[in-house]
C-alpha cells in the first residue's frame, strides 16, 4: 500500500540520481499566492494535488490563475503526467474547467519525445494512446515477451495498464539485453481520488536499481522540462519564477536547483492531512513559501 510516509522514503533512497542542492530557504507561511505576486512574474503549477486530485479540479484554482493574470504574471503548467499526447493534455485541462493557453501547458511527455533516437521503440503506455506523436516504427508492448526482446529501445509513458507481469517481462529483457529506457514521467506516485497510484517513475527506478546507467527520467525535478519552461520565457530571470506544488522531492528540489523561487501547496496533494515540516526537515527541502491551497 502506498502512502505519503513510504513515498517520501522512497523519494529519499533515491536521492543521488536528483540533481544537486545548494543552501536551503527559510519557509514563509502565506495564504494565497496573491500575496507574492509582486515578486514573481511566473507561476509555474504542477497539475497533481494543486490544481487537480484525479479528473476534478480544486476548488477555487481556476479563479487563482485567473487573478494572476490580471496582476501580469504570467503562467505555466509543468505536468510529470505523460499518459496524453499534447493535444490529449491540453483538451483535459480545459475539461476540468480551468481557463489555459495551449503555450501555458509543458509536459514530461514532450521533454521526452525531444530525446528519441532511431531504432524500433517498445512503449508502455495505454491501450487507448494512439501513440501519433511517436516517429515509426514502435510496438505497443503487453504480455508478448519477444516483443521485449526484439524493439531497440523502451519508452515508458503510463502506469494505466501496466501490470506486475509486465513489469517482470520488462525486467527480464533488461536484464538480458541491457537497452535505453526513457522514462516519461518521473513521479512515483500521484493523488488520485481514491488514493495514490504508481507511476512510472516507481517502475522505472525498479529497473535503475537492477541495470544501472541505462534508465533516464524526463520531467521533475529532472533538467529537460525546466529547459522547455525556460525557453518560453527567454526575458524572464530564474528568481523570478515561482514553482508551486505539493511534492518537495520533484517540485521543490528540481525548481531550487534551476534556481527558481518555490511554493510548497499541501493541502491535497501527496501531505495532505499531514504536517510538513517533519518531512522538510528530514530530507533538508524547503521551499520558499508554503500554503494550504493556491
Amino acid at each position: 500500500m502506498r502512502t505519503t510516509q513510504t513515498i517520501f522514503d522512497r523519494y529519499q533512497e533515491l536521492r543521488s540520481r536528483f540533481p544537486p542542492l545548494g543552501r536551503q530557504p527559510k519557509t514563509i507561511s502565506i495564504g494565497s499566492l496573491l500575496e507574492i505576486a509582486t515578486e514573481v512574474d511566473v507561476f509555474v503549477f504542477d497539475a497533481f494535488g494543486v490544481l487537480n486530485v484525479g479528473e476534478t479540479m480544486i476548488p477555487g484554482a481556476d479563479t487563482r490563475l485567473d487573478q494572476l493574470r490580471e496582476r501580469g504574471c504570467a503562467i505555466r503548467i509543468l505536468t510529470n503526467a505523460a499518459s496524453y499526447d499534447r493535444s490529449g493534455a491540453i483538451a483535459k485541462f480545459k475539461r476540468l474547467g480551468l481557463r489555459v493557453e495551449d503555450d501555458e501547458i509543458v509536459t514530461s511527455r514532450e521533454a521526452a519525445l525531444q530525446n528519441l533516437s532511431g531504432g524500433h521503440w517498445g512503449v508502455i503506455a495505454a491501450d487507448t494512446d494512439p501513440l501519433s506523436d511517436l516517429p515509426d516504427p514502435v510496438t505497443l508492448l503487453k504480455d508478448n515477451p519477444d516483443d521485449y526482446d526484439n524493439v531497440d529501445q523502451f519508452l515508458f509513458l503510463s502506469t494505466a495498464d501496466w501490470t506486475n507481469s509486465r513489469q517482470h517481462l520488462l525486467q527480464t529483457a533488461m536484464q538480458r539485453r541491457p537497452r535505453k529506457l526513457l522514462i516519461g514521467n518521473a513521479d512515483l506516485a500521484a493523488p488520485r481520488d481514491g488514493g495514490f497510484s504508481a507511476e512510472p517513475g516507481h517502475f522505472g527506478h525498479q529497473i535503475a536499481d537492477l541495470v544501472p546507467g541505462y534508465v533516464q527520467f524526463f520531467g521533475k525535478p529532472f533538467p529537460e522540462v525546466y529547459d522547455l519552461i525556460e525557453a518560453s520565457l527567454p526575458t524572464t530571470s530564474p528568481e523570478r519564477i515561482a514553482m508551486c506544488g505539493d511534492t518537495l522531492h520533484t517540485d521543490i528540489l528540481g525548481a531550487a536547483a534551476r534556481g527558481w523561487r518555490t511554493v510548497l501547496v499541501t493541502q491535497d496533494g501527496l501531505f495532505a492531512g499531514h504536517d510538513t515540516q517533519p518531512f522538510s526537515i528530514q530530507s533538508n527541502l524547503f521551499a520558499d513559501w508554503r500554503l494550504s491551497r493556491i
